[in-house]
């Protein structure tokens, strides 16, 4: 396992807050917005998190739904900018998540390279590692399916698969392990831990508290925005567990 290195990301003081009105509904144009400030309410979706995460640590984010932590995932991400406080990263975090986007109408080894062009990968690097690619995902006999035909795990899988082909520095992986059988699920927790060891650092978040255990070394609680607990997966789970 990796030693602790220098720091990757440091959350400092950051707020996340939304205007949604109070009925839940859109305003369909400029003068509906106007006649219903007095109805405008402000969700404060993250509330003042500070945090500083380093070279060879898997973190687990573990929290209620709703509670903000994909929120979180998203700021530091650099795709929701905080209301308030900053994220400072040492470099582009990638988020992993399981609506990350690919392509219906393509098939899913199309998207395979188009996903990996996005990465960064070029054509001819592509070449040499799209079996592996599609080994990783388990769906040789549906690689050349549109990705339409494909149920959401197996649309889940090929995004993981994808994703995980380029060693990333910073990796944010939002509940993309609550899919897929247990043999592709241990090989997703194998590669977190893989990338942890190569003095990257990891993001987990998943309401699997063994999936949280068997691949982090650290898990943050997030409570209705705030981060109530930062300690080892022993103590963290444990209290969170026993708040329920």
């Amino acid at each position: 396992m990796a030693e602790i290195g220098r720091p990757n990301i440091v959350v400092d003081g950051v707020h996340v807050e939304y205007r949604t009105f109070a009925s839940g509904k859109a305003a369909s144009d400029r003068r509906a917005l106007l006649k219903r400030q007095r109805g405008v309410r402000i969700v404060r979706a993250v509330k003042g998190v500070s945090f500083v995460a380093h070279e060879g640590e898997s973190i687990g984010v573990i929290g209620h739904n709703g509670s903000g932590k994909s929120t979180l995932m998203r700021t530091i991400a650099g795709l929701q900018a905080p209301t308030r406080g900053s994220v400072h990263a040492a470099s582009r975090p990638a988020l992993l998540g399981v609506n990350a986007a690919l392509i219906p109408d393509l098939s899913g080894d199309k998207n395979i390279t188009l996903g990996a062009l996005a990465l960064g990968h070029g054509l001819d690097e592509i070449d040499g590692i799209r079996d592996e690619i599609v080994e990783f995902s388990g769906l040789e006999e549906f690689i050349d399916l549109p990705m339409k035909t494909y149920s959401s795990g197996m649309q889940a899988r090929l995004r993981f698969s994808i994703a995980i082909s380029r060693d990333h520095q910073i990796l944010l992986v939002d509940e993309a392990l609550a899919v897929g059988d247990k043999e592709f699920q241990a090989k997703s927790e194998q590669r977190i831990r893989d990338l942890r060891d190569q003095a990257g650092t990891v993001f987990l978040v998943s309401h699997s508290m063994k999936s949280i255990r068997d691949t982090c070394n650290r898990v943050i609680w997030i409570d209705h925005g705030v981060l109530k607990m930062d300690g080892t997966p022993k103590e963290v789970i444990r209290a969170y567990e026993r708040s329920k």
